[in-house]
Parts: structure tokens; sequence; C-alpha cells
């Protein structure tokens, strides 16, 4: 579902940063339209905005636009992967919970799992989330103040010692983004897009292969 409503805004994409033009002189404003990441070939280098969405939303309303397209993007990434993975049969080795295997929780396919979780891991994933969303919302400059959407740098606290290193570089713990020029960055975060928007797509289809099977000519058959 949250995969679903990124979709309405996975082609009107906001630029990086938005303390560069005002937000609300209409001549200043198409500036910024044109000028957003996310462009490419595929839509004849343009914003894909066939509901024009561009004409009557300001500049605040487009980052958040674009934040909550990079969210689902990198979610629906992982989320493919997951369940691809589950449909092979692939799992993790061991127990999620005592006397509760990873293999066992997905004994009814992908789509059935989270019922086999306890209630404890659900607990746990959830939290998980919410921590993100703390880091991501309490990050200043905010993503609608001039920030930028989807960047972590940092988590909001120190770590644990021995467990978590404090201030570590969430999103780039490796620190590879360094090592590139700023065009190899722009290209790359082309390429998140992308992929995000394809996952989203993608996710969306496994669903309803489960749902309506044989709806999706390419996974019929699969365990989905």
């Amino acid at each position: 579902m949250l995969a679903m409503m990124a979709l309405a805004s996975a082609y009107t994409t906001p630029a990086p940063l938005v303390s560069a033009v005002s937000r609300f002189a209409s001549p200043v404003k198409m500036s910024f339209v044109d000028a957003l990441e996310g462009k490419s070939v595929e839509a004849g280098n343009t914003v894909w905005d066939p509901l024009g969405f561009t004409e009557f939303v300001n500049d605040e309303t487009m980052m958040w636009f674009r934040a909550a397209e990079l969210k689902h993007g990198r979610v629906c990434m992982l989320a493919s992967v997951g369940y691809l993975a589950g449909a092979a049969g692939l799992t993790f080795p061991g127990e999620i919970a005592k006397g509760v295997s990873f293999a066992s929780c997905n004994t009814e396919g992908v789509f059935n799992a989270w019922g086999k979780v306890p209630e404890a891991g659900k607990l746990q994933i959830v939290l998980l989330i919410f921590l993100l969303e703390v880091a991501s919302e309490s990050k200043k400059p905010h993503y609608l103040k001039g920030g930028v959407p989807g960047k972590i740098d940092q988590l909001p606290f120190d770590g644990i010692e021995g467990l978590w290193a404090p201030k570590i570089k969430f999103w780039d713990p490796l620190g590879f983004m360094g090592a590139l020029t700023e065009e190899q960055k722009a290209t790359k975060r082309l390429a998140e897009l992308k992929n995000g928007r394809l996952a989203m797509l993608g996710l969306v289809s496994f669903l309803i292969a489960h749902n309506l099977p044989g709806s999706v000519p390419l996974l019929k058959g699969l365990n989905f």
C-alpha cells in the first residue's frame, strides 16, 4: 500500500535543495520544476507530470513528494530483493526467536511470512522503522526548509560502545561516496531514483500476482 501511494509522486521529482529558489513566486517556481533531478531520456528529459501536480503545489510540497519517493523507493528495493529471495526459498540460517527458525516463517510463502514472525520480533521491526523516521525528520535543516531529502549522514544519538559506532554515517558507513566526483554522485542519485521507481512497480506486481494468480505473466507459476 505504501508503494502504491508513492507511485503518485514517483515522477514529479524536486531538486535536492530548495534554498536557492523562492517557494512562492510562480516564474521562479517553474525554473525550480524544470531543474529537478530525476529527469532522463525515458520522459524526453522533462518532468513526467501527466496529472499536472506541478501546476498547483508549492515547492515545499514538491520536496515532500521527493522525500516520499526516495523513502518508498528504498523500502521497495529492499522488499523486492527480500520477496524474490523468499520466493526462491532462501532464508537466513538459524532462528529468529527461540524455537522459531527463519525457514519456518517462509513455509507458507513470502506473503504470509509476517504473520509467522513472533510478536516481539514485529515490535523490534516497528521500533527500528520509528527510529529511522525520527532520524530523518529531526535532521537540521529539515528537507522542507533547505535540507536534502533522504539524506541521513549520522544518527541523531551516540552509539553503544562495542555494538554501534557513535555518529556513524548511516547510509554510507564505508565512505564510498567520498571517492566520487560530483558528476558521478549525480549519476548514482539518478540511478537510485530509477531503481526505486522500478522497485515500487515491481513490488506492486508481486502483490497483484499473489492475490490474482496468473495476472502477471512473467510471475506465473512462481511462489508469489
